[in-house]
């Protein structure tokens, strides 16, 4: 079989309208930055959000995933990727993640140890549309399938962390962030 790869570069470039909308925002936003902080803050606040975000954007674009004869080997952006060879796979699924009216899905395998472990590239969204997703997820699976004996490929039981949603972790993250803010105002506050 021929080996396969996937670099996210191909697969971030987003819809023609999903760029259009956040570049409006972008703009509105900029706009009522600029005139609420002024010139200094606002420069501060352009070059603080470059900072903070140009690098995820570079590591996210040179990420990459590759199936082959040895197992599948992925790289989140830095150095030469990691091969999990064949015989530590012992299951491939795609994880669905809802959020906001659209969902997204991203294949990932799981490890003998009891390890997950997202393939970048091989993933799609309504702001990462990936026609081919499906065929490519299949075209993993049949290595996989080739690669492995049958007894092999035992699929894990669900985890806590398998329930767990955007949704979910809000319900979470946000009351608890609300009443540390209150904590710490009731105790650094002014007297």
């Amino acid at each position: 079989m021929i080996e396969l790869n996937y670099p996210s570069a191909n697969r971030n470039r987003p819809t023609t309208s999903s760029l259009v909308l956040a570049l409006v925002v972008l703009v509105v936003e900029g706009f009522a930055a600029f005139v609420t902080l002024g010139r200094v803050e606002f420069c501060w606040l352009v070059g603080g959000s470059i900072a903070l975000i140009a690098p995820l954007v570079l590591l996210s674009s040179r990420s990459w995933s590759r199936v082959g004869a040895d197992g599948i080997t992925i790289c989140w952006g830095l150095g030469h990727g990691r091969t999990y060879p064949w015989d530590e796979i012992q299951w491939i699924d795609v994880r669905e993640t809802q959020g906001q009216g659209a969902s997204s899905y991203a294949v990932r395998m799981f490890l003998l140890g009891g390890r997950r472990r997202s393939l970048p590239g091989l993933y799609r969204s309504g702001m990462h549309p990936a026609p081919d997703f499906d065929e490519q997820f299949r075209r993993v699976v049949d290595w996989w399938e080739l690669s492995t004996d049958q007894s092999a490929r035992v699929r894990p039981p669900k985890r806590f962390r398998d329930r767990l949603t955007p949704a979910v972790v809000g319900l979470v993250v946000v009351p608890a962030v609300v009443v540390v803010a209150f904590v710490a105002l009731m105790i650094f506050g002014p007297h």
